[in-house]
């Protein structure tokens, strides 16, 4: 059905929150013809545009089967001029890490957290046919990362997360240590506030279902990037429902989110028509 990779009506919408122009690519479902559907927030992982998800993911037939608007936004602002943001793959352009910086360059501009949760879903909802109260979150990467913190830091306001590979502790590892430093300052008691594993201990308890698919060959699971188990941890003893699954013979890839993108979907489903 129709994709819009830039979107007809909005195409490079200028941004308040990060003061750029952003794109966004939104799927509408045949049943967004005749009524309005629920929305589903797809964040991408380290290096993406809004374009991966949508060219690589294989979600189409499943949002379509049951009837979900998809979107995808950037993975951060781009053309901001600031010094340094092209000059590494993980941290500046590609590499926004879903928090609202709070450090000189970066602060005006790099605002993800907030683009994300309040401003890009307040755009959605006032220009497409999307159900307002009815929206999901789900990610990869550092993007599985930003789809566990929205959920978590806002308890009902979305259905259902799900996440391939989640940086779930990044205030413990390599990446989430560069980030964090950069964007947030060098005090790491900031930076809990940005971390899945620590927002799970303070978790309200609101009902929130967790669905994680992990490569077992992934490299940045064996290099310590992705910490899974500290984050199923910090659930276990929250009582807080998750379902971790280790996938034999699976790395980072988009191969790996294209296999398993359809459970995906159907776990956001269930909550999303309930």
């Amino acid at each position: 059905h129709e994709i819009y990779p830039l979107n007809k009506c909005l195409s490079g919408q200028e941004s308040v929150e990060l003061n750029c122009k952003m794109k966004f690519a939104v799927y509408l479902p045949p049943k967004a013809e005749t009524g309005k559907c629920p929305a589903l927030y797809w964040l991408s992982g380290l290096t993406c545009t809004e374009q991966n998800f949508i060219s690589k993911s294989g979600y189409h037939q499943s949002a379509s089967e049951h009837g979900l608007v998809v979107i995808a936004p950037d993975t951060s602002p781009r053309g901001c001029n600031i010094k340094g943001e092209d000059e590494s793959w993980d941290f500046g352009t590609g590499a926004g890490f879903y928090v609202d910086a709070t450090e000189d360059p970066w602060k005006t501009n790099y605002r993800m957290y907030s683009y994300v949760t309040e401003e890009l879903p307040q755009l959605i909802n006032a220009n497409f046919p999307v159900d307002p109260q009815r929206m999901s979150i789900f990610g990869h990467s550092m993007g599985g990362h930003g789809a566990l913190i929205c959920a978590l830091k806002n308890p009902g306001k979305y259905k259902s997360v799900s996440a391939f590979a989640p940086i779930c502790n990044p205030v413990l590892c390599p990446w989430g240590k560069k980030a964090f430093s950069g964007y947030l300052g060098t005090d790491q008691s900031k930076w809990k506030a940005y971390d899945a594993t620590h927002l799970v201990k303070s978790y309200p308890g609101s009902q929130l279902d967790i669905l994680i698919d992990q490569g077992k060959d992934d490299q940045f699971l064996l290099d310590g990037q992705l910490l899974p188990d500290n984050f199923i941890a910090a659930c276990t003893e929250k009582k807080i429902p998750v379902v971790f699954r280790l996938q034999e013979g699976y790395d980072h890839s988009y191969y790996f989110i294209a296999t398993f993108i359809t459970d995906h979907i159907r776990h956001h489903a269930k909550y999303l028509n309930a």
